[in-house]
């Protein structure tokens, strides 16, 4: 990458993303900045894979902006439903559902079933665009692998954070502490191997 300061275009108004991807971009020279700033409306994410939705997402934000943009995609898949609720993990229970909501419906979906057949994973695809019509996008994976819990534990973190156990460290994901579970989590994952492919571009 050149020495100068790069401006990106995150194709999100997450604040915590917006930190948490500048704090590990900044060591690059970019400059990551809201799709706010540049009045960008959210896509609609109607593609049928993670991969397709951030596509779609970083796209846009580099049509609007006219500068390189960074999307991601995420979601939770359980293995017992077939790898639902997947793309449709913020919409699972409604096009209006709350985390709560969502999380009742999966408790539901799952009752019953014993520990060993209520695996799952969150997985965030990111990808990073350098103009609206690059053929060759960066494309990060991230994947973290858990069960699904039979009643919500923890008040850290959103949506199926309550919900998911995490083996390595005997919790919820809503029960880590925000560093240790953005270092091991799906996003972190996905985040780090951009970092590294963009320091070798």
């Amino acid at each position: 990458m050149s020495t100068e300061i790069q401006q990106v275009v995150l194709a999100s108004n997450n604040r915590g993303k917006l930190n948490e991807l500048q704090h590990r971009l900044g060591g690059l020279g970019i400059k990551l900045l809201p799709q706010s700033q540049f009045s960008i409306e959210s896509v609609e994410e109607n593609g049928l894979s993670f991969v397709e939705n951030a596509i779609l997402k970083a796209r846009h934000a580099c049509l609007v902006s006219g500068l390189p943009a960074i999307a991601d995609d995420s979601g939770l898949e359980v293995d017992a439903l077939n790898g639902a609720p997947g793309i449709y993990s913020a919409r699972f229970a409604g096009f209006e559902a709350t985390d709560a909501d969502n999380n009742q419906k999966l408790l539901d979906e799952l009752l019953g079933l014993p520990t060993e057949q209520r695996t799952a994973r969150f997985r965030c695809l990111l990808v990073y665009m350098r103009h609206a019509k690059d053929p060759t996008p960066l494309i990060c994976q991230g994947t973290w692998e858990g069960f699904i819990l039979e009643a919500p534990r923890g008040d850290q973190g959103f949506g199926y954070d309550p919900l998911f156990f995490v083996p390595s460290e005997h919790c919820a994901s809503a029960e880590l502490p925000p560093e240790i579970k953005n270092r091991l989590s799906h996003r972190g994952q996905a985040m780090q191997a951009l970092v590294e492919q963009l320091r070798l571009a």
